[in-house]
């Protein structure tokens, strides 16, 4: 009967109100257009203690054009499953059914300690997710956690970490005993398993397709099998349309690949897309047409705009010529289509990224080493944002600033980036923040700092940056009151010669005195230390190895790191090797990826043979030793002696720096205002009046003899430099104006007097 009157009943909506009906089959139309479901994966393996926040950005996206998603992590999903009972039962009765004669001394002690590992295997798992914190009483005791060959290094422990909190103890034990087994899974099951990768050695430097895909074609590994399993508890809940992985690096390409396999052997519907930092370095030439058995789309730079035109591609609204920055597999050859008249989005308006989906309290927070800046990076977990897209000095030869992550260059203002802080502490729970810069902008750095402290947020950042002198000790305070609590820089080869030829824009002085202004202020400084730049000789890393000594000596740095220099294809040095007496001799040029460059050195030393004694002193400096060792003792070889005078950074951190005052720099007062107190002073038996200007800070009270109406005015000038909201920040100029309408008068002396110096030292700071 209802079948029979329901075409009457549409004919009398559509004669009665027309645009209901039309209404209606839009709100049909626009369901069917966002029904689509997109799954945003990250493969195997970034990070242990946080994910990898590209699909949170591009969910983050997403949400602000109304287009739902969903987003996983394989890589904690795939380690979860694995370092589990369940899951390292099967790693034991895999390993038993082998030919244990082949194994090692150190493998075959883990085999017969199995049991005592899948004793402790979930509790250990649970205490790395902070669910289990009272467990660190037993994993210091060391007749706890089975031990092999990584416990080793215990004999160490105090001298490398000081006298660590039972906590961070217990965690740097059960970090030792997780590569105990990773070190068992390398050896007996894959040799391409690690925590942070996984088959990196395929992906770096894969000018062609063919070890990969003799890889892929062979019997998935014992890690490949866990990848699936994770993948078919996400498609157990809905099967997509489209899955989008995001690939950052070379330890992620082989796992991104083989999921697309199996994906393609299981849903064939399903279309897969690649984007990320790994496709956007690689793979710009590509013409391997192999790699589309295993995805459809590599979309290239930005992904935001790209995926925005795939997906109405997908929804039919667009044709396949309209894409952007996107290769695809057509007519029997790879072709790249940008001929969308699209722009890309704008950084302000790619909204806050979206950690939904992530299980953010699964990850697990490890210690793997006394490197204080590598602590950051694995313990604890961080939302990552950006203040600034690209570099703003983008001029350094050896870094790839050919590419859009580097060159387009566009922040966002201040008011912005805080309201996507207060989003992510809302969505996440942590305060904690990462802003994942390559260069955080001073200016932009002092106005977040600033709208922190007018908001009130109490968080804790850290950022990469130049060694500007910008960055003044009141700048640093500044940055310091609003949360920060460490840098990261780039001091490369401490040679003022190369630095010039790398065009850094800096001097090794000039980073002494910038790093020594955040290290007073209380923030962390971690140098990335470079060794092998093109033409560098003996003389010079000898040289750039007594800066190092000296800046850790002065506690100028608190942790560095050093590493070989690489060349690559889209930076200058790359571009163009003649211009810095640089020989190219690799790779030929193939048909998959183009980035690493092998080169030779002809006017440089053998920079290799450098390495160990490099990185020995190095951790030794880092530990507060070794400084008076002479620079001989860290190498197995002659090497010259350093013609760095013993005293360069004492000296150059004595410097002051010849800043001038702008009428524009703004004032503003860090801690609480001061009172004023009446006492009183008996002499000659007579009492006498005399007031005090009381500083409390949170950890000392300074008082400070005074006029009562200087004192007073004082209060009231202080009381105009507090960060507020809806509230302009006082500049310099308007300061002067004010303190002269008090009916005070020589602000210059003022400026050279004793009172203003105690000012700065309990909270002005002029920025």
């Amino acid at each position: 009967m209802f079948q029979k009157v329901l075409p009457w009943l549409w004919a009398v909506l559509f004669l009665f109100n027309g645009t209901l009906i039309l209404k209606i089959h839009e709100l049909w139309d626009k369901e069917k257009s966002v029904s689509s479901s997109i799954l945003l994966l990250t493969p195997p393996f970034t990070q242990l203690n946080t994910p990898y926040p590209a699909t949170a950005y591009i969910k983050g996206y997403l949400n602000t054009i109304q287009v739902r998603s969903v987003q996983a992590d394989l890589g904690i999903n795939v380690i979860l499953k694995m370092f589990s009972k369940a899951g390292l039962s099967k790693v034991f009765d895999t390993i038993l059914s082998l030919d244990l004669g082949k194994f090692s001394k150190n493998s075959k002690r883990i085999i017969r300690l199995r049991h005592e590992y899948l004793a402790t295997i979930d509790p250990v798992i649970s205490f790395l997710q902070f669910t289990n914190p009272t467990l660190a009483y037993n994993i210091c005791d060391e007749e706890f956690l089975p031990q092999a060959s990584r416990f080793e290094q215990l004999e160490d422990l105090e001298w490398a970490f000081g006298t660590l909190g039972l906590q961070d103890k217990a965690r740097h034990l059960a970090t030792l005993y997780l590569e105990d087994l990773s070190d068992l899974i390398q050896e007996c099951l894959d040799p391409n398993f690690g925590f942070s990768r996984y088959a990196e050695r395929l992906g770096r430097s894969a000018v062609h397709f063919d070890p990969i895909e003799e890889a892929l074609l062979q019997e998935p590994s014992f890690t490949d099998l866990f990848l699936f399993e994770a993948l078919d508890e996400l498609f157990a809940h809905k099967i997509p349309d489209l899955v989008c992985f995001s690939v950052p690096f070379p330890g992620n390409l082989y796992a991104a690949l083989r999921a697309g396999k199996y994906i393609k052997e299981n849903h064939s519907h399903v279309k897969i897309a690649m984007g990320g930092g790994y496709p956007n370095t690689e793979l710009r030439s590509l013409k391997e047409p192999r790699i589309f058995k295993y995805l459809d789309f590599i979309t290239l730079d930005d992904g935001e705009r790209p995926l925005s035109c795939l997906l109405e591609y997908l929804q039919g609204k667009r044709t396949l010529s309209g894409l952007k920055r996107t290769f695809v597999y057509e007519d029997g050859e790879v072709k790249y289509i940008n001929t969308s008249k699209e722009v890309d989005i704008s950084f302000s308006k790619t909204g806050t990224p979206d950690y939904t989906g992530l299980h953010l309290k699964k990850y697990l927070s490890v210690i793997e080493m006394a490197n204080p800046m590598h602590r950051l990076w694995s313990d604890g977990r961080w939302n990552k944002l950006t203040m600034a897209h690209g570099c703003y000095w983008k001029k350094c030869t050896f870094c790839d600033i050919s590419l859009d992550y580097i060159k387009n260059y566009e922040p966002i203002n201040a008011s912005i980036i805080c309201d996507r802080i207060e989003e992510l502490i809302s969505q996440t729970g942590e305060t904690g923040f990462h802003f994942v810069d390559e260069a955080a902008p001073p200016a932009l750095m002092r106005e977040l700092a600033i709208e922190i402290l007018k908001r009130n947020l109490k968080i804790s950042w850290w950022t990469n940056i130049r060694f500007e002198e910008r960055f003044t000790l009141d700048l640093c305070r500044l940055l310091k009151a609003s949360g920060c609590i460490a840098v990261s820089g780039g001091l490369e080869v401490a040679s003022d010669r190369l630095l010039t030829l790398m065009q850094k824009g800096v001097t090794v002085a000039q980073v002494a005195r910038v790093a020594h202004n955040f290290t007073n202020s209380g923030i962390m400084v971690h140098a990335y230390l470079m060794y092998g730049f093109p033409t560098q000789t003996a003389q010079e890393t000898i040289d750039s190895l007594e800066m190092v000594r000296q800046l850790f000596m002065n506690n100028v740095l608190q942790s560095g790191f050093w590493h070989l220099f690489a060349m690559t294809s889209h930076a200058p040095i790359g571009m163009q090797p003649e211009a810095y007496d640089v020989v190219r001799i690799g790779p030929e040029k193939g048909l998959f990826a183009d980035n690493d460059l092998a080169h030779e050195d002809p006017k440089g030393t053998t920079h290799e043979k450098f390495s160990d004694g490099l990185k020995k002193a190095l951790f030794n400096f880092m530990h507060g030793l070794g400084y008076d060792f002479p620079l001989q003792e860290w190498f197995g070889f002659r090497v010259p002696k350093t013609t760095v005078h013993k005293n360069f950074i004492w000296r150059s951190i004595q410097q002051e720096t010849s800043l001038t005052i702008r009428p524009s720099s703004k004032l503003i007062w860090l801690s609480t205002i001061p009172e004023m107190e009446k006492y009183y002073t008996h002499r000659k038996g007579k009492q006498k009046e005399r007031w005090k200007l009381i500083f409390t800070s949170k950890s000392q009270v300074r008082e400070l003899d005074i006029e009562k109406e200087i004192g007073e005015k004082i209060i009231i000038m202080l009381e105009k430099c507090i960060p507020l909201p809806e509230k302009k920040e006082m500049v310099l100029s308007e300061f002067q104006k004010f303190y002269e309408s008090l009916g005070l008068d020589d602000f210059g002396a003022f400026l050279e007097s004793e009172l203003w110096e105690v000012l700065q030292e309990e909270g002005l700071v002029l920025v």
